[in-house]
């Protein structure tokens, strides 16, 4: 399947935080025909293995979004919702919202609320029902919804949803397609509840044991009007090589192999750095006794929003680069 084909597919699933199971299942469906084995540990992560030579690699990309969990339903038929990772009720105001069981409905501010200091405790979901038990019908309390929208492209550009991070599963799934000797004993990891902490990260290197680990995940742009440099990297710019964020410094080693890789075969690349913000690498990297780690990004605008936008271009840098890393 094509990086974009894979994408399209994982967006129709649903998966945010705590809550991952359609994605997973989705994931091991298209990674079997390339894998000799695929496994999940405790927490839910998937681990996809192809057996190699060498030391243990981790390649860790995160298959939960985030989310919102419903917390009360009002007699009007009204949903109160949590959040599941870091969402901000001023950029999801309006949005279409979809639920596991197929129910739409469209988060809203209260009209007499403050938009420009707005909190979720002032926000709702409209189903589209009169009542309390007209609602209790279509969803229950401890129910999760996410985004609801299409994969849209123009050119070279993808927006959607959730790009953070189906365009990092899209992008190891690829990966895994194309790789056809490790240099090294290959586990692609698909963590969960990445953005409620990087648990999945943690309990899956332990299972794992890697000797050298790479998170691939979205990275913040400094390519827009009004930028207040957060990220480094820029649409179209080709793959980010990490070299920190505020959950891990990587990796020297790792960083100059990766840079060495891409200027000798001739793959667009950029240095990844972020402010603020971090990744599964922040988990990988303490590990045990620690391991080797490092960082691939894809540049993404307007993260954590529902028009999530990213460079197929860069994408398939990142595939390319993380190809070159398994086999050489």
């Amino acid at each position: 399947m094509e990086l974009l084909e894979i994408l399209e597919a994982l967006n129709q699933t649903h998966g945010p935080s705590g809550d991952e199971g359609s994605v997973r299942e989705k994931i091991a469906e298209l990674a079997r025909p390339f894998a000799d084995e695929v496994t999940a540990d405790t927490l839910g992560s998937l681990i996809v293995r192809k057996k190699g030579d060498g030391p243990r690699v981790m390649l860790a990309a995160h298959m939960d979004s985030i989310g919102f969990i419903v917390t009360h339903i009002e007699k009007e038929g009204f949903l109160r919702v949590g959040k599941l990772g870091g969402i901000s009720p001023k950029e999801a105001a309006y949005a279409s919202v979809r639920f596991k069981n197929g129910v739409r409905g469209v988060f809203v501010p209260e009209e007499k609320a403050d938009f420009g200091k707005l909190k979720l405790d002032e926000c709702f979901i409209d189903i589209g029902v009169e009542n309390e038990e007209e609602a209790k019908k279509l969803v229950q309390v401890g129910d999760t919804c996410v985004y609801d929208g299409p994969i849209r492209v123009q050119g070279s550009r993808v927006t959607g949803p959730y790009l953070d991070d189906r365009i990092a599963c899209a992008v190891l799934l690829c990966a895994l397609e194309r790789i056809e000797k490790p240099a090294c004993d290959l586990y692609l990891v698909f963590t969960v509840q990445e953005e409620v902490g990087l648990r999945g990260a943690r309990t899956a290197a332990w299972w794992v044991e890697p000797d050298a680990g790479i998170a691939v995940d979205v990275t913040d742009v400094d390519d827009t009007p009004g930028s207040e440099r957060c990220g480094t990297t820029r649409l179209g710019g080709g793959a980010g090589i990490k070299v920190m964020d505020s959950s891990v410094i990587c990796h020297p080693q790792v960083v100059a192999r990766l840079e060495e890789l891409a200027k000798t075969g001739d793959i667009p690349a950029q240095r990844d750095i972020m402010r603020g913000g971090g990744t599964d690498a922040g988990a990988l990297h303490t590990t045990r006794l620690g391991v080797k780690t490092g960082g691939v990004s894809i540049p993404c605008r307007y993260i954590h929003t529902p028009a999530e936008t990213a460079s197929l271009q860069d994408a398939e840098a990142c595939v390319q680069l993380l190809t070159a890393f398994v086999e050489k």
